[in-house]
């Protein structure tokens, strides 16, 4: 979670004069207070946050605190409630009519629940996002998750809420953390079938990906008929990501965010709220994949093919001594076979992923799997 990798992506965002484009604007929201922090977190976890911030030592197990992945540090809180704050300031944006569309790639922490902190995330500020957009009136929120960890934080905060369809497609949970996200895992028995999960074989490169994205993703919010959608574009699904073990391509990520982009103008009038996530490729991968979202929300779409801007190269080696990517592409042509065309081959494992998944999740919002 090295903020290079934030600062690296506004630094190319802005070499692309993104910020300054026609419809564009840079806003900034204040911390989340405690009374929208409530919304998803519970009293005397966000009491637990606040004394640990005073106290660097802490070791809090029952909280997730002071833990390899979740050191305690003085800014836990602030930090912590800064960056949930610009999502749930997307959101109200989002919901109210100012923006069409709203990007936070800071936020992302998918993990955190509502009594712990887990895999890096203190507040859970997509879990917020959702939240406030129901307070606010929302009636159907979709949550669309690509990071290569499950959501397993925002599908435990809506797990029994109806109103609210969490989608996560994530490597499987038998080789990677948090060990949760099965095809069986559907919702609770207040809401059957809003749980989505697509655990996918480790190795899945992007013929595969975006065959799963496609075969279960629009379907889905078709018939979900969402009124906003909030995604997470985590960007350690990559094939450098030193955390994971899928082999997607920047090309690939960036072409399930123009899809997202896509669907939320078919099913929700545009309102889209897109949140960053995990990424650990620091250099390589997060800028431009992060990039290219800003791009396609701000309707000023990068070319892959296209060079990093010479300024944003040089930036990148004062500040960590590594030689920049050339250019936006990985120089890969992202294409797949359709699931509903091709037909299913029962001997391949990501088909019987993608139709463990189907099976599970489709009834019950009335399709065939």
């Amino acid at each position: 979670m090295d903020p290079t990798r934030l600062a690296l992506t506004m630094g190319l965002v802005e070499a692309f004069d993104l910020p300054t484009a026609p419809g564009v604007a840079v806003a900034a929201a204040p911390a989340a207070g405690e009374s929208t922090l409530r919304l998803v977190h519970r009293p005397e976890y966000l009491d637990a946050v606040q004394r640990a911030a005073t106290h660097p030592g802490t070791v809090d197990d029952r909280h997730g605190l002071g833990t390899e992945d979740n050191p305690v540090f003085p800014a836990i809180h602030t930090a912590s409630a800064l960056i949930a704050g610009q999502s749930v300031g997307a959101a109200e944006a989002v919901w109210h009519g100012t923006a069409r569309h709203g990007v936070n790639f800071a936020g992302g922490l998918h993990h955190a629940m509502p009594d712990r902190a887990s895999g890096f995330c203190v507040y859970n500020d997509a879990a917020l996002a959702v939240a406030r957009l129901l307070e606010l009136g929302a009636e159907r929120v979709a949550y669309v998750d690509v990071d290569v960890h499950h959501g397993d934080g925002v599908q435990r905060v809506f797990w029994d809420d109806p109103r609210v369809l969490t989608i996560s497609l994530h490597e499987h949970p038998s080789t990677l953390f948090p060990q949760t996200g099965w095809s069986t895992e559907t919702g609770g028995d207040a809401a059957p079938g809003s749980a989505a999960n697509l655990p996918l074989p480790a190795g899945t490169g992007d013929a595969g990906w975006l065959r799963a994205f496609h075969a279960v993703v629009p379907e889905l919010l078709a018939a979900f008929r969402p009124q906003v959608i909030v995604s997470q574009h985590g960007a350690d699904t990559h094939l450098e990501d030193p955390l994971a073990h899928l082999a997607v391509t920047v090309d690939a990520q960036r072409a399930v965010a123009a899809s997202i982009h896509e669907l939320a103008h078919r099913h929700c009038g545009g309102r889209w709220v897109a949140l960053g996530g995990g990424g650990y490729a620091v250099v390589d991968v997060v800028p431009r994949t992060w990039t290219h979202l800003v791009a396609i929300a701000a309707g000023r779409p990068i070319d892959p093919a296209v060079e990093t801007p010479e300024v944003w190269r040089g930036e990148v080696y004062r500040l960590t001594r590594q030689l920049a990517p050339l250019r936006m592409t990985d120089g890969v042509e992202p294409h797949w076979k359709d699931f509903a065309e091709s037909g299913y081959d029962p001997g391949d494992r990501l088909d019987q992923a993608i139709l463990a998944t189907r099976r599970a999740v489709f009834p019950h919002h009335g399709l065939l799997p």
